[in-house]
C-alpha cells in the first residue's frame, strides 16, 4: 500500500495515467461499435445483455494480459522471417517487412475477420435481393452464441492491442489496470446509448460499418510492418461522424419544417 501511495505521489504518473486512459478510450472505440452493431442485430430482450457479456469479455481479457506482461510483450518477437521487406523510408525503417510475430499474426487474423465481416454486412445492406453466394450464407438471425462467439474474437484483439499500448506507454502495473478498468467503464456507460443511436440513424450503419472496414485493414497493415498513425484514422473517422451529423441534423430539420407546415 505505501508502494502505491508512493507511486501515486509522483505528478509524471498521473500525467501517463491520464494520457494511458485517454488512449485506452479512443482504441475502444473500435471495439465498441462492432459490438454495438452485431448486438443489434439479436431480439430486442437480448441485445443489453450482449453488450454487456462483450464488454465483460473484453475487461477480463484485458486484465488477464496484464497478468501475463512478460508473456505478451514475448508476443513482439520474431516467430519467421519471410525475407522480404520494402524500401527505405526517410528514418530508415521499411516501407513493409514479413518478420512475423504472434502479434502480427493476431492483428492480421483479426483484420481478415473484421474485413471480411465488414464486407457481409454493408452487402446484406446495399442487395435489396439476396443471393445465394458465400457472402449470404448466415442471412439467418444471429443466435446469442453465435454473437458472443465473434464479439471474444475482436475482443481478443482489440485486448492484445490494447495491453501492448499500455505496455509501451509506462511500465507501472496499477496504472495499466486503472486505465484498463476506467476506459471498459467507460465503454459499459457509452454502449446502450451508442446501440441505440445506431438503430435510431440508419444511414449510421453504412458509416460505422466503413469504419470497421478501414480498421481491419490498417490491423492487416499493421501486422506487415506498415504502420498508419492512429490520428489519420480517428481524423478521418471523426471528420465522417462530423458531416453525418450534419446530415441527420439536416433531415430532421426537414421533416420538423414538412409536420408543421
Amino acid at each position: 500500500m505505501e508502494g502505491l501511495f508512493a507511486l501515486f505521489a509522483d505528478p509524471a504518473v498521473w500525467a501517463a495515467l491520464a494520457a494511458l486512459v485517454v488512449m485506452e478510450i479512443v482504441l475502444g472505440i473500435d471495439n465498441l461499435i462492432f459490438i454495438s452493431i452485431l448486438s443489434n442485430k439479436l431480439p430486442e430482450h437480448q441485445q443489453q445483455k450482449a453488450r454487456r457479456v462483450g464488454i465483460g469479455l473484453a475487461l477480463f481479457m484485458r486484465l488477464a494480459l496484464l497478468s501475463m506482461i512478460a508473456w505478451l510483450v514475448g508476443l513482439t518477437a520474431t516467430v519467421f522471417d519471410l525475407g522480404f521487406q520494402g524500401s527505405p523510408g526517410p528514418y530508415g525503417e521499411p516501407s513493409f517487412e514479413t518478420q512475423f510475430s504472434w502479434r502480427d499474426l493476431i492483428l492480421i487474423a483479426g483484420g481478415l475477420f473484421l474485413v471480411w465481416k465488414a464486407t457481409k454486412e454493408i452487402h446484406h445492406n446495399v442487395d435489396p435481393h439476396p443471393n445465394d453466394d458465400f457472402l449470404d450464407a448466415g442471412r439467418k438471425a444471429m443466435t446469442f452464441g453465435a454473437t458472443i462467439a465473434q464479439i471474444l474474437i475482436l475482443d481478443l484483439v482489440f485486448s492484445v492491442d490494447s495491453i501492448l499500448t499500455a505496455v509501451g506507454m509506462t511500465e507501472h502495473l496499477p496504472v495499466m489496470v486503472i486505465a484498463v478498468v476506467s476506459a471498459v467503464l467507460v465503454m459499459l456507460l457509452a454502449a446502450d446509448p451508442m446501440a441505440n443511436f445506431i438503430k435510431q440513424n440508419p444511414t449510421v450503419v453504412m458509416l460505422a460499418l466503413g469504419f470497421l472496414l478501414m480498421i481491419g485493414a490498417v490491423l492487416i497493415a499493421d501486422g506487415f510492418g506498415v504502420h498508419v498513425p492512429k490520428g489519420y484514422i480517428y481524423t478521418a473517422m471523426a471528420f465522417s461522424a462530423g458531416i453525418e451529423a450534419l446530415n441527420i441534423w439536416s433531415r430532421r430539420r426537414k421533416t420538423a419544417v414538412e409536420t408543421s407546415g
